[in-house]
């Protein structure tokens, strides 16, 4: 199996008509072409290959099946890797390039901003060009405006937007009542700023009581050295950290912090997976929560198969950055496709919108629905807490790391469904 990182609109354009990443190219009918953007060099490029690997496991499991069943016969998913650098601009610029080859499925997430961006660009194409058709597929962009104000018919968001993790989050932080202090920190773009916004006026309901002595926001992707930003948040007293920084912001976040000294607690989006389990090693024992909508030790028959099925597809490296919701992304897709009878953006887009996820490949692992008024998948959220491997509760560690995350609190799909502002537009 070949691997090739997309540029260029010539590189792109070859590896369309040659091999790229290719999944049942020897079978007659046409691959169903899904075109990933994401960064895939630059300083999240962690992140960025930790998507593919995941993305892979699951077209790779469609493909097992024979594929996606459509009128004429079966057809194989083809996973395509375009490289945006991290760059919103060079993410558009791929987009063009994918469109141009006549994909119409492309799936991005690890940025908010490019999201958006995506969105507006997609929207503007489709009004175009009826007949060519794409959508964007979106597994980590969680900015809730995405569905909100700025929702859109070509857009469909599988995972729990920040307000739904918030939501989350700030439950378990309710119930702690020795904490007095609190520090926000996040990445200076939408994501970021509305985290800091959202989780202060969340706080302000459910824990009056509780003083931000630190509203924070850093460049994205451009601070190397976390041990000034460390240093505010000793000298301010916090006893715990908010943050929704993720990749090797946050990684290094959580290493300066933990070089300096300061004894506090986090409550992160993705402080479970890329190197910050690790790196904040036993100062996170009992302190660093996280919130997802699965963990390796949140138990049953159906997780711990999912989860040792993908540690033997990925043995290395063990960066246990594995997710259910991308999973289900796939399987939703490849279901609408076969009800459909078609693989037409159009098509696919009406049946995706209402649509529930029959969990029967993932072996029962997951439930929830996408939500036709927003696009917002709705599923249920789980906030666990970093402890030691071995321990009640924590079978797997993460990363080979000798730390694993316990389950705190699981919210139901109904206990984190928000209302929405989105004004859908009707799919013609």
């Amino acid at each position: 199996m070949e691997r090739i990182t997309l540029t260029r609109r010539g590189a792109l354009a070859w590896a369309l008509s040659a091999i790229s990443t290719r999944l049942g190219a020897q079978d007659a009918a046409p691959p169903l072409r899904l075109a990933l953007i994401e960064g895939l060099s630059g300083a999240f490029a962690n992140a960025g290959e930790a998507v593919w690997r995941n993305l892979l496991w699951a077209v790779e499991r469609v493909n097992r099946r024979g594929g996606v069943a459509l009128p004429g016969g079966k057809r194989r998913f083809e996973l395509l890797r375009l490289d945006s650098k991290g760059s919103t601009e060079e993410a558009l610029s791929m987009l063009r390039a994918a469109i141009d080859q006549g994909v119409a499925f492309v799936l991005q997430g690890n940025s908010s901003a490019t999201a958006a961006a995506l969105i507006d660009a997609l929207d503007k194409h489709n009004a175009r060009s009826p007949e060519r058709r794409a959508l964007l597929l979106n597994y980590s962009a969680v900015d809730p405006v995405l569905t909100n104000e700025r929702c859109s018919p070509w857009h469909f968001r599988f995972d729990a937007h920040a307000d739904m993790r918030l939501a989350a989050l700030t439950e378990v932080l309710r119930g702690d009542g020795t904490l007095k202090k609190l520090y926000l920190i996040g990445q200076d773009y939408s994501f970021g700023q509305h985290v800091n916004r959202q989780a202060r006026a969340l706080l302000a309901q459910k824990r009056p009581d509780i003083e931000i002595v630190g509203d924070e926001l850093h460049p994205l992707g451009r601070v190397k050295d976390f041990l000034p930003y460390a240093a505010k948040i000793q000298a301010s007293g916090a006893q715990a950290v908010l943050t929704g920084n993720w990749g090797n912001d946050l990684t290094l976040l959580v290493k300066a912090v933990r070089e300096i000294g300061a004894n506090v607690k986090f409550f992160t989006f993705y402080g479970n997976a890329l190197g910050a389990p690790a790196a904040i090693g036993d100062a996170g024992v009992g302190s660093v929560h996280a919130v997802a909508e699965w963990h390796p030790n949140v138990g049953g028959a159906a997780s711990d198969a999912f989860y040792a099925a993908f540690r033997q597809r990925f043995p290395e490296p063990r960066d246990d950055y594995v997710h259910v919701r991308m999973q289900v992304m796939v399987e939703m897709l490849a279901a609408a496709m076969e009800r459909a009878g078609s693989a037409q953006a159009t098509a696919v887009a009406r049946e995706l919108a209402g649509m529930a996820f029959d969990p029967r490949p993932l072996g029962g692992l997951h439930s929830g629905v996408m939500r036709a008024g927003d696009h917002q998948f709705q599923q249920p959220l789980v906030v666990s807490v970093m402890e030691r491997a071995g321990g009640a509760g924590v079978r797997h560690d993460v990363e080979g790391s000798g730390f694993g995350f316990r389950t705190v609190r699981r919210f139901e799909m109904r206990d984190v469904e928000l209302a929405h502002q989105c004004k859908m537009p009707r799919i013609e």
